[in-house]
């Protein structure tokens, strides 16, 4: 929008009626005084600024504005007499001016003066935004660095501390064997196995990103009854954590067309994360249920919990709450991975949580994707 300042109303009215004649959109302040305010309130592109006017002049009014956060991208042109002189028109330029035009008013060349100033107008917005995003994709190149670098030395760390135990048991057995000790061999061997599943199942969630990461993470989709899936997990982590009560509420007793073993894998990741982040607790609530065409799953426990901010942000790749890192070991890629394989199923992942109240998390899964698929 062109602002004319201007305390001569015929001058007001010809600019005016030129002006948008051309298709430029005009506000007009018939003092000084009545143009600061006006700048107060809204930008605009250019001020058609008129030098002599009584009370507060042109170039009063360009010097203040040039401290106005809204004026900083918009161009003055002074019309003045003819018979300006050269003071007054280096005054202008100083006071904030970037160009002249005398009065009467060529229109031609008014008009010239103001497509030239609209254009660079354009052209700077243009060239600031181009800045402005380069500006974000080089701060986003940096955190991503940041991330990976940090998720090296995550990985390594957790690779490196089932490794060191293996190694570890490994010279203890060796001891126990010599002395012929069968029960701490046993022992020891099963201390073993669990440090090699651990190693097994960050390799396996390293190699789950990769195939995210090249789009070649696929489906082995059938039916399958969901509720005993449910169960049979269930059964495994009882047996491993006698100490926990799992307490189960509703089922879903039809089949789901899907690919078990990544829902099986998403189901698990929630279990042991609910007993991870509760290790005081001694309860865990799983739900599962019929919600119209989709099935839910969800599980509760009575730990941490975590802010609202950080609600959405769990699911994101290398995500690891700040509070809790030092606390609880882990990659921050398995929550990434289920949410990805639940995507996949075209379902809907998220999570309920207060802090110091708990976490629930949940999915759904959509019962007409076999149908969707053969369309």
């Amino acid at each position: 929008m062109i602002l004319i300042v201007d305390d001569t109303p015929e001058n007001i009215i010809s600019l005016k009626k030129v002006l948008e004649k051309n298709g430029f959109e005009v506000d007009t302040a018939s003092s000084g005084e009545e143009a600061l305010k006006k700048i107060l309130n809204r930008s605009y592109v250019l001020i058609i600024l008129d030098v002599q006017m009584p009370g507060m002049d042109g170039f009063e009014v360009a010097e203040t504005i040039s401290g106005f956060s809204k004026a900083k991208e918009t161009a003055i042109i002074f019309l003045s007499a003819a018979s300006a002189n050269v003071n007054l028109i280096t005054r202008g330029y100083s006071s904030g001016g970037l160009d002249y035009i005398s009065k009467p008013v060529d229109m031609n060349v008014l008009l010239l003066k103001v497509k030239t100033f609209y254009r660079i107008y354009e052209q700077s917005r243009a060239l600031n935004k181009m800045q402005e995003t380069l500006r974000e994709e080089i701060e986003y190149r940096k955190e991503a660095e940041r991330k990976k670098d940090e998720f090296i030395s995550i990985a390594s760390h957790e690779l490196k501390t089932p490794m060191t135990s293996v190694k570890g048991y490994i010279q203890l057995l060796e001891r126990s064997i010599e002395k012929n000790d069968i029960e701490t061999t046993k022992a020891r061997l099963s201390k073993v196995q669990n440090q090699i599943e651990k190693l097994n199942n960050l390799i396996a969630d390293l190699l789950d990103i990769s195939k995210i990461e090249s789009g070649k993470l696929k489906l082995n989709k059938k039916h399958f009854q969901f509720d005993a899936l449910v169960e049979d997990v269930l059964e495994i982590l009882q047996q491993s954590h006698p100490d926990v009560t799992f307490i189960k509420k509703g089922s879903f007793e039809g089949k789901i067309y899907g690919d078990d073993i990544r829902i099986e894998q998403v189901i698990l990741n929630f279990m042991t994360n609910a007993l991870k982040y509760a290790p005081d607790s001694n309860e865990i609530h799983i739900n599962s249920r019929r919600e119209g065409d989709h099935a839910y799953f969800s599980v509760k426990d009575f730990g941490i919990g975590m802010a609202e901010e950080n609600k959405d942000k769990v699911f994101n790749k290398f995500y690891r709450i700040e509070e809790t890192s030092e606390r609880f070991q882990g990659l921050g890629i398995g929550l990434y991975i289920c949410k990805e394989i639940i995507e996949l199923h075209q379902g809907e992942i998220g999570v309920n949580s207060q802090p110091g109240e708990g976490s629930e998390f949940y999915f759904t899964l959509p019962l007409n994707t076999e149908q969707d698929e053969n369309i």
